[in-house]
């Protein structure tokens, strides 16, 4: 590697890992769109282990800390407060520009949860993922008292199925208003999944309207910042809920003339969230093709079926690595474009080798380039460089892939598989159903500032390394990923089997294994991951 080569490489990483620290990360979203996130769901009849699945790409510049926030018992006519502002919070404790929209009566007994920045999974094997689908501006009314994170962190607190959170939820936006843009949670329990979609009532209504589907349990979905819902069957109340105004606010605001079928998604969202005239996007069409194959699955058609039935059945790791994709293997690969002339191609006497092709893929083109990068190259003249969203985002603070297993007692059964930054290069730990504490560097925010005290700059800078000179150092950083993909899996059984046995004799015992091991496998990836960072500096220093 050459002087001006190394000087190259360094000034590019440390322009990367600099540009991770400020919020401008954000606008590496194409269309300006800063809030996109994708979900994927399975039922239990399509997944490998007859898990129930949902999941999470937080893909946009909020909070990073979580915690486990404990069961409660109150008194009678106790209230507690909803909020908006949570999600910029640096730990639980911060209230900066925090302020309290209301309050609402407390239940005597609440369930334990886990609080991420959109909270995902209590104790009852009760897990949500979430998507923003933005929708029509006339519905918006911000005098609401619910946004859909505190929705979220209600329906844990009081719900054990995905059936009566969303009826939980619906009652809350009824009766106190919903005050966020067009919103999608995936609902799932232990037996079953379904999507939930809800808007604001209008500027004169503080209100909501909203409507839900299950998945059917052979079958997965995929949710990324659009309306998926279009029909809905109100005889059939086991597959198909929806608010009592569902298709009264659509005709009163002229959304719907009330001729034909009624389709909620046109009614409310009007298409999709980049404003394509197709009902989904890129990565809806990419991770239903991947999963089934055989329904060959046009990216012509005005709206992809709501769910369909995989191929085969499928696993956590495929969840898990669909979460993590940027389309390699076709065209709309990113890191596929740049092309430079092969330096293989000719010997040092200027004879040719006929063996070599004329080019290659540049070591330092990835499927993340930032928008100035793409522009750069399009200037010049590479007209095939330009972005399409992909799954993964370097803009990612966090990410969530749960399995609920009905046959396993509650604390085991529900595991959330965590990622945080980029879930295309980070590793996954689990957090239980069951985990009543979390280390110290997960309490922790690392949005505002680099912070070694956060779990979140122990990963974004060993990622944003390896991103930078990504033909080179891809393998490094997925292989040790994927090692921590494998070991989830692997000691998954024993995990199981031990917090058992250990139950049956001692619970405060099984709590300390459960807790524990958590942490060690949380420590596991902290230390590969600070070792990863030294290495790749190492090697783009000094070229070897």
């Amino acid at each position: 590697m050459t002087n001006r080569t190394i000087r190259t490489v360094v000034c590019a990483a440390l322009i990367a890992v600099s540009a991770a620290s400020s919020a401008q990360d954000t606008e590496y979203a194409p269309n300006g769109n800063k809030t996109s996130c994708t979900s994927i769901m399975v039922g239990k009849k399509a997944s490998a282990d007859g898990s129930v699945m949902t999941s999470h790409t937080c893909d946009s510049w909020y909070r990073t800390w979580m915690q486990m926030v404990p069961a409660k018992d109150y008194a009678n006519d106790t209230v507690t407060a909803v909020y908006d502002g949570r999600m910029h919070t640096q730990t639980a404790s911060d209230s900066t520009k925090m302020y309290r929209k209301g309050v609402i009566p407390q239940v005597r007994h609440t369930y334990r949860f886990l609080d991420t920045a959109y909270p995902c999974l209590n104790e009852k094997q009760l897990a949500i993922g979430e998507t923003t689908i933005s929708g029509k501006d006339i519905l918006r009314n911000k005098k609401g008292m619910f946004m859909i994170e505190e929705l979220a962190r209600i329906a844990l607190e009081r719900c054990s199925t995905a059936r009566g959170a969303i009826r939980l939820m619906g009652d809350l936006v009824k009766q106190y208003g919903y005050g966020d843009s067009g919103e999608c949670l995936t609902i799932a329990d232990k037996d079953e999944v379904w999507i939930f979609e809800v808007f604001g009532e209008g500027p004169k209504k503080v209100g909501g309207v909203w409507a839900a589907v299950r998945i059917p349990d052979d079958e997965i979905a995929v949710s990324a910042n659009i309306s998926r819902i279009s029909h809905i069957d109100l005889s059939d109340p086991d597959h198909y809920m929806a608010s009592d105004n569902v298709t009264d606010v659509a005709r009163k605001l002229n959304l719907w003339d009330g001729k034909g079928d009624f389709c909620f998604w046109k009614a409310y969202s009007g298409g999709n969230y980049f404003n394509e005239p197709k009902n989904y996007s890129v990565r809806e069409h990419y991770i239903m093709s991947m999963l089934a194959p055989s329904k060959h699955l046009s990216d012509t058609v005005a709206e992809l079926p709501l769910s369909v039935r995989p191929d085969e059945k499928v696993s956590v790791e495929q969840v898990m690595h669909l979460l993590g994709s940027y389309y390699e293997g076709t065209e709309k690969n990113l890191s596929g474009r740049n092309k430079i002339p092969n330096p293989k191609r000719k010997k040092s006497d200027g004879s040719i080798v006929e063996s070599e092709p004329d080019s290659i893929v540049s070591p330092f083109s990835n499927p993340w380039m930032r928008p100035d990068e793409i522009n750069m190259y399009y200037a010049m003249g590479d007209s095939v460089m330009k972005n399409i969203r992909t799954v993964s985002v370097p803009w990612c603070a966090y990410s969530t892939v749960i399995q609920l297993r009905s046959w396993l007692p509650d604390e085991v059964g529900g595991v959330a598989w965590i990622a945080l930054d980029n879930p295309g290069e980070s590793p996954r730990f689990p957090i239980f159903c069951g985990t009543t504490t979390l280390p110290q560097l997960l309490q922790v925010c690392g949005q505002h500032s680099d912070r070694d005290d956060a779990a979140l700059w122990h990963y974004r800078k060993a990622n944003r390394l390896a991103t930078v000179r990504w033909g080179n150092y891809r393998k490094t950083i997925e292989s040790a990923r994927d090692y921590f993909i494998e070991k989830g899996q692997r000691e998954l059984p024993f995990v199981e089997k031990t917090w058992q046995d250990i139950q049956s004799r001692s619970p405060q015992e099984a709590q300390k294994m459960l807790n524990g091991y958590v942490a060690d496998f949380f420590g596991a990836t902290i230390v590969k991951w600070d070792e990863l960072t030294r290495q790749l500096w190492r090697q783009t220093w000094t070229g070897f």
